[in-house]
């Protein structure tokens, strides 16, 4: 089975949700999103509402800190790139919500 044949969404196929194709940033995606979601950023979907859990969102922010670690040097300059820019955004994002820096 290829990637693709389970992944692209065609037009006889009205109800199934679009996967994303597979790929790094996939994985990212994984951990930022409840990452902002726990930083109190963006709406929780199974709650309806804004929710801060600051040591949830650090532990998440952490994982990437390890993937960008276990990965450093096996990238595509790309997904480094990506990931750098969401580990600078996330953790000042962090800083900001734990009042450890003032902007």
């Amino acid at each position: 089975m290829s990637e693709h044949d389970e992944h692209e969404p065609n037009g006889d196929e009205k109800g199934k949700s679009f996967l994303p194709p597979l790929d790094f940033s996939s994985i990212v995606i994984l951990l930022y999103l409840p990452a902002k979601i726990k930083l109190g950023l963006i709406i929780d979907p199974n709650k309806g509402e804004l929710e801060t859990d600051l040591p949830q969102a650090r532990r998440l922010i952490d994982l990437l800190d390890l993937l960008a670690d276990r990965t450093k040097g096996r990238l595509e300059p790309e997904e480094e790139k990506f990931l750098e820019f969401v580990l600078q955004e996330l953790k000042m994002q962090y800083l900001e919500k734990s009042e450890a820096v003032k902007i």
